[in-house]
């Protein structure tokens, strides 16, 4: 009976441990930025907690500054976050890992110039004051845009604020342009006029996207439930551009969307195609996360350092990307 009883009190206490692992693990903290995007669908019907069996908390973050904040200090496991942060991340050490791709940035980042502002072309942007999230793709794409415009970013008042600042400030003429993302951006269009776009800039030589990054010792505890990420996020994304009249104002997905991050269904249908979403095949690819991604990575974090917004480049980016999930998820 003795025997019996230190088996069943074992089993109970491994039973026990397993549990509480079990629960530790499925507690997720994921952040986003909320930008109109068709994994908002799928988060808005639990698909993600559903394929990973995760419990998530999805938290909104205002820069890639906050989210290296909040990954370096282990507040969050998963996040998205874009290329100029995550470049910047990487080269100063936040323990974590690219492990794919979330967009290729287009028109849905621009630089808009406010109606009145007496900016028609780039020459006026002298003296002026543009607004910009610091450290983000939209910073970075504001740069890029100056040095092939030959404008002095010294000649322009560049002014960091958050995307509800530059909301508020606009509407209080407080500033005359900024570069910024939907859905802000969808909102100062009646108010504006665009001058140039993050996927412009890109082809001059200043590409940018959204990535997914993971923390390093998160990532191969969870493997499993990686790939089951990816793999729902590649299916939103390739019914979203495979079936992109299906995505329409009345629809049930993009009315989630709308919802979840503050915008109309109207306006959200124009902020969806201001981006590129990648398919299966498309994130393995040399183009991106077979070996592109850390290529831009690299190239992203010399302007950087040449701009004084860092002051080291690693020698090699490679480090910092995993395919292992977006390859794994592709193949089933």
């Amino acid at each position: 009976m003795k025997n019996i009883m230190k088996t069943l009190l074992v089993g109970a206490t491994i039973a026990l441990s397993l549990a509480g692992q079990a629960w530790a693990q499925k507690k997720v903290i994921i952040g986003d930025f909320g930008d109109p995007e068709p994994f908002e669908a799928a988060a808005a019907e639990a698909r993600f907690e559903k394929a990973t069996g995760w419990t998530i908390e999805w938290r909104r973050f205002n820069s890639g500054a906050e989210v290296n904040a909040a990954m370096a200090s282990g507040a969050i496991q998963i996040s998205e976050l874009g290329s100029v942060p995550l470049a910047a991340g990487t080269s100063q050490g936040v323990d974590y890992q690219l492990f794919m791709i979330s967009k290729a940035i287009g028109a849905s980042e621009s630089l808009i110039v406010r109606n009145g502002s007496g900016i028609e072309k780039p020459a006026d942007m002298k003296g002026k004051k543009i607004a910009v999230p610091v450290g983000s793709t939209a910073h970075f794409s504001l740069m890029g845009a100056l040095k092939n415009w030959g404008v002095p970013e010294k000649d322009v008042q560049v002014i960091g604020m958050s995307p509800p600042e530059i909301s508020a400030a606009w509407s209080q003429n407080s500033i005359d342009g900024t570069f910024i993302w939907d859905p802000v951006l969808g909102k100062l269009r009646a108010n504006g006029k665009v001058l140039t776009t993050a996927g412009e800039v890109g082809k001059a030589g200043y590409p940018t996207f959204n990535g997914w990054v993971v923390n390093n010792k998160f990532a191969s505890e969870n493997k499993a439930s990686m790939i089951a990420f990816v793999k729902v996020m590649n299916e939103i994304n390739e019914d979203y551009t495979k079936n992109k009249a299906k995505w329409s104002a009345d629809s049930a997905a993009v009315q989630a969307v709308a919802k979840r991050v503050g915008s109309t269904p109207q306006a959200t249908v124009g902020e969806l195609d201001g981006s590129d979403y990648l398919s299966a095949q498309e994130q393995v690819s040399a183009t991106w996360m077979g070996g592109g991604a850390a290529k831009f990575m690299k190239s992203t974090a010399e302007f950087l350092k040449t701009a004084g917004r860092i002051t080291a480049v690693s020698d090699n980016y490679d480090k910092f990307v995993n395919a292992e999930f977006v390859k794994a998820a592709a193949a089933k």
